[in-house]
């Protein structure tokens, strides 16, 4: 890619522990990318909570839920996380990686134990918008952080295995889900979040270094360097379109995934399915989406994840397309994991390439950017499959608003790899 050679440079010059360029992994690299990875799992597993917990919510708080209202308050944590994507992701660059992860997840953690006690409807939205600050604010900044652990030949192959923690997180939503919310009611799955408050932190604050060296932090590398941070400098030449396109692939790429990780249990249920039965698809979903973390990242890394990415959106767009045409139950389980392998790891391929593509004083912030602009996609998603619900659409609309957005996504990462090959070749023919 045109900007990676840009990129490794000032890495080298802002960690120079961690072992970038070089072969091997040192071990306190190891155990940071760890820590981020057990982090991401947290943010999977409240992310993916919501959706199984919706129908507890709908049927037994006496809140006056709706199909329409409940899909208002899945979108409150998506609010939360585009947010803290857009401002943590240029914090990590400015205040640094480690403080801004562990701000990070220590928010996420505290307001989501908070949602178990929440007496009403708005109080758990408002719990859930601001613990969606810190799942936001946690990607961006904990990728950024990674990339400049590692060498930089394994850097997209780190970056989307990593990424895996968050399917990894719905599994285990799903799975727990099965027999604790009929046994002790939705409170108890808000309350594993304790885990990562008195464990994953604390180990967070141990093993996590600061990347960016301080003159970097304080902003004290001169006026040039000032002004080469910031969101103004992805919004110009060279970065203007493809920020422009990753940002928009990432939203649409957002709306197929959440939306199904928020509506499957319940699509699933209408379409006549027990809640265990429709947990398991939940569980196909995330299990493709982990299976699709390891497939992509060999195939990120033998093809280019741009390559790959537009491949994945198309595989979770046919899968999704086949759903509507009413398949026997083991074609459904089929689909729905090719849906995962396709929809996650499209996103892990794009969060790869804007790791890959962005030189090191932007790289947060250019991961903030595009998740920031994406959690558009993951706000609208809960809402637009309640109402199209509403309005008696059917399961159905919901599966092809989904198929359609991962369709778009494969348009528009086409798009973007046509304009960094272009610009790849201009700069060579200048040199």
């Amino acid at each position: 890619m045109n900007h990676t050679t840009s990129a490794a440079a000032p890495q080298r010059t802002a960690v120079p522990a961690p072992g970038a360029g070089r072969s091997g992994f040192p071990r306190r690299s190891v155990l940071a990318v760890l820590v981020c990875w057990l982090l991401v799992v947290f943010d999977g597993y409240d992310l993916i909570v919501y959706g199984t917990v919706q129908g507890s919510l709908i049927s037994d708080t006496g809140w006056g839920l709706t199909k329409a209202t409940a899909g208002t308050i899945g979108s409150m944590a998506f609010i939360g996380m585009m947010i803290g994507a857009v401002f943590a992701g240029r914090m990590s660059d400015s205040w640094g990686r480690r403080r801004t992860i562990i701000g990070c997840a220590a928010v996420f953690s505290l307001f989501t134990i908070l949602c178990a006690f929440a007496p009403n409807a708005p109080v758990f939205g408002g719990l859930r918008l601001l613990a969606g600050i810190g799942l936001g604010g946690l990607v961006p900044s904990a990728n950024a952080l990674v990339a400049e652990l590692v060498p930089e030949k394994w850097r997209s192959t780190i970056a989307t295995l990593m990424m895996s923690g968050v399917p990894i997180g719905g599994s285990i939503a799903a799975l727990v889900g099965i027999p604790l919310i009929p046994a002790f009611g939705w409170p108890v799955m808000f309350l594993v979040a304790v885990v990562a408050l008195v464990v994953v932190i604390p180990l967070g604050i141990r093993y996590l270094p600061e990347t960016l060296a301080p003159d970097h932090k304080r902003g004290a590398r001169g006026g040039a360097a000032k002004e080469a941070v910031g969101f103004g400098s992805l919004l110009r030449a060279p970065y203007l379109g493809t920020s422009l396109l990753f940002a928009v692939g990432t939203l649409v790429t957002l709306f197929a995934w959440y939306g199904l990780g928020t509506w499957l249990p319940s699509l699933m249920q209408l379409a006549g399915y027990n809640l265990g039965s429709a947990l398991t698809f939940a569980l196909a979903l995330n299990l493709g989406a982990v299976a699709g973390s390891v497939l992509t990242a060999w195939a990120g890394t033998r093809f280019g994840p741009i390559p790959t990415a537009i491949a994945a959106a198309a595989v979770a767009a046919v899968g999704l397309l086949v759903l509507v045409t009413g398949p026997p139950v083991a074609v459904v389980y089929l689909m729905l994991v090719l849906a995962g392998v396709g929809t996650h790891g499209t996103q892990c391929l794009i969060i790869a390439a804007v790791a890959s593509h962005y030189p090191a004083h932007l790289r947060g912030t250019a991961l903030g950017w595009a998740l920031g602009v994406g959690r558009i996609g993951a706000v609208a998603a809960p809402q637009a499959g309640g109402l199209l619900l509403a309005a008696g659409l059917g399961v159905n609309s919901n599966f092809l608003a989904f198929a359609g957005a991962a369709a778009a996504a494969a348009v528009l990462l086409a798009a973007a790899g046509t304009k960094i090959k272009k610009s790849t070749a201009v700069g060579v023919s200048n040199v």
